[in-house]
């Protein structure tokens, strides 16, 4: 009689098992973190959370990189759609007219001069920590002698407003951008932080 009931209370169990309304979970040794990805086509064990804290704001209050113009004549454009929607502006637009002197926002070294389609004359300004990239675009021209490896103070004369890469024709500003820097990354890379709060809100220079 008592192995007819076991029997019968495991039929039972089995087949609420098999019915989805009970799930068995059979304890074991825990994970271990592993430093490789998933195989290919292979399902996470979980959700993938990824926790980026927000970026610190640069130790320095930032200049405004083109002279003339005041804090309050700074527009917020972080996050304005560009490309029809199909990218974020990551930057902020300075208006000003050609051939206005460009600054440098902050102390650092120049790390790059780089043309390219999207920016143009370009300019990247590494931090003295090396924490921070300083990014000019759509200069229409370098300041004379301005060189790789210059040291450069704020206020500095390092270029001059203008339009070129996709500015567009006679859309004459200066884009300025921030990055915070790992220790590894070269001068493209970065994390992408709105400038506008540090040009606009802090005290200093402009």
């Amino acid at each position: 009689m008592r192995a007819t009931a076991i029997a019968g209370l495991l039929f039972v169990a089995v087949a609420l098992a098999l019915a989805g309304t009970v799930r068995v979970r059979v304890a074991g040794p825990a994970a271990r973190p592993s430093d490789s990805p998933p195989a290919q086509g292979a399902a996470p064990a979980g959700p993938v959370v990824s926790v980026h804290p927000a970026p610190p704001v640069p130790a320095v209050a930032l200049a405004v990189p083109v002279a003339g113009v005041s804090r309050a004549a700074i527009a917020d454009s972080w996050g304005d759609p560009r490309e029809n929607g199909l990218r974020e502006h990551h930057g902020t637009d300075i208006v000003a007219p050609a051939g206005m002197p460009v600054v440098a926002a902050a102390p650092g070294t120049v790390e790059k001069l780089h043309q390219s389609a999207a920016g143009g004359t370009t300019i990247y300004v590494r931090s003295p920590d090396r924490q921070w990239s300083y990014y000019y675009a759509h200069l229409g021209d370098y300041a004379p002698g301005l060189h790789e490896g210059q040291a450069v103070d704020t206020g500095d004369l390092i270029g001059y407003v203008g339009d070129s890469g996709n500015a567009g024709a006679g859309n004459y500003h200066l884009h300025f951008g921030l990055s915070h820097m790992a220790d590894t990354d070269r001068w493209w890379e970065g994390t992408a932080v709105d400038p506008y709060p540090s040009l606009a809100g802090n005290t200093g220079p402009g």
